[in-house]
Parts: C-alpha cells; sequence; structure tokens
C-alpha cells in the first residue's frame, strides 16, 4: 500500500441489511488503539433496545459507546448512532442528535452522516459502505469524494445485501473495493499509533 499522504482523523461506516456479521469480525481485529475514532452508521428498527453497544463491546478493545445528542469524539474510539436519530458534526469534536425526516427510508441516514463528515473533515475522511438493501450511502460517498475524503466500499461480491454496494461501485468513484476478511487490515494500515 502507498504510503499515505494525509492523516486520517475519522472513520466512518455505513451499513445495513448483513452488514453486521462484517463489522463484528472488523471490531475483533482493529488495533488495540487507534488514532481517530470509527462512527457507525447502522439501519435498525426504531423502537428497539439497543444491545449492539454491548455486543460490539464483548469482541472489542476499544471503547463502544452509543452516541448521545452533543456528544464530544475522541479517537481510539468507536461510536453507534442510535435508531431514530441522524448524526451530524458540528465540528471535529462535537456531534449532535437530529430526528428531522427519514431519508431513503432510514434513519439514521448513512448519506446525512457522510455528508456532514464531509463538510468537516474533508480530506482527512474515509468513508465506508458496507452490505445494505437500499440506495442510502451513494450520495453520501459522492459528497465525500467531492470534498477529497476517501471512499471504500464493500465488494458486491461478499456482501449479504448486494444492492446498496452495488450501486456505490457503479455510482462512485472509489479508492478501494473491501472484504470482510480485510476491512479490519485496511483501517489499520491509517493507524498512527
Amino acid at each position: 500500500m502507498k504510503e499515505i499522504e494525509e492523516n486520517i482523523e475519522l472513520v466512518v461506516i455505513g451499513g445495513s441489511a448483513g452488514s453486521l456479521e462484517v463489522i463484528l469480525d472488523m471490531v475483533k481485529k482493529l488495533d488495540h488503539k487507534i488514532s481517530f475514532p470509527i462512527i457507525l452508521v447502522v439501519h435498525r428498527k426504531s423502537q428497539s433496545v439497543s444491545i449492539l453497544p454491548t455486543l460490539l463491546q464483548q469482541f472489542s478493545s476499544l471503547e463502544v459507546t452509543e452516541i448521545e445528542d452533543k456528544t464530544e469524539i475522541n479517537k481510539n474510539q468507536i461510536y453507534i448512532v442510535p435508531a431514530d436519530y441522524h448524526l451530524l458534526f458540528e465540528s471535529k469534536e462535537l456531534v449532535s442528535l437530529d430526528s428531522s425526516e427519514k431519508m431513503n427510508y432510514s434513519r439514521p441516514s448513512i448519506d446525512v452522516t457522510f455528508k456532514s463528515a464531509a463538510e468537516i473533515y474533508g480530506k482527512s475522511l474515509v468513508g465506508i459502505l458496507l452490505s445494505g438493501a437500499n440506495a442510502d450511502g451513494v450520495e453520501g460517498l459522492q459528497y465525500i469524494k467531492k470534498n477529497h475524503g476517501r471512499v471504500w466500499i464493500q465488494d458486491p461480491d461478499t456482501a449479504e445485501v448486494n444492492y446498496m454496494p452495488k450501486h456505490a461501485v457503479e455510482g462512485v468513484s472509489y479508492d478501494l473495493i473491501i472484504t470482510p476478511e480485510n476491512l479490519a487490515e485496511c483501517i489499520n494500515q491509517l493507524n498512527r499509533f
């Protein structure tokens, strides 16, 4: 892999149907210390009690936190966007939650978070789109690219539900096609610790 020109300050991962297994596998293999926060935007039922942070924490050496309104984000942590809220970046350190209308039938919307992160982080952002059944995330990836961030997409052939990554591959200028097996390794290569 070529030398990374730009320090990565944030990794945002979006996923829907079929992405949980990929995320679980990834958290097991991440470095014990990472030099940026990782934010997960996963489509979930709005009424569900959130067991995702507890589930991921069992497999991760990094702290896993579900975001609350006005959360300060720090490197070396994994953050999960709660069900039924969009996530917006107010600055590189502060995020807020928003309950405005659904986008692509989803709240949280991957597009909303990708676009908001791209505006704040620009070229120091990596946006990753995983398995899913709708078009959420594609517009957001295009926006990340427009703002000089990096775009990674799960290989549609490895996705349990390939609609989302397939549309992204067809519609976005991407930097990397990742597989469930090499996702954590690729993220670890961005690490500055």
